[in-house]
């Protein structure tokens, strides 16, 4: 099967259109229930940016591959 471009998930970082390889999987505890998890993806040079933020407002619960993405994640 081949993958189209449709198919590559991008960066969720502001202005950048790279392959995201990496999910943060975040919620904000005083707007989604415990087990919700909303879903940032990331490129390689936007993986620590994105983590710092989410981090610093204690939003962030894991950090998985892409390729570990399924219906249940976001």
């Amino acid at each position: 099967m081949s993958t189209t471009e449709e198919d590559v998930l991008r960066c969720s970082a502001k202005r950048c259109g790279a392959e995201a390889t990496r999910a943060l999987l975040w919620n904000n505890p005083k707007l989604h229930t415990t087990g919700r998890r909303k879903v940032w993806l990331a490129c390689e040079d936007h993986l620590d940016h994105l983590s710092q933020f989410l981090s610093a407002r204690s939003f962030l619960r894991e950090v998985i591959g892409t390729d570990e993405l399924d219906e249940s994640h976001g």
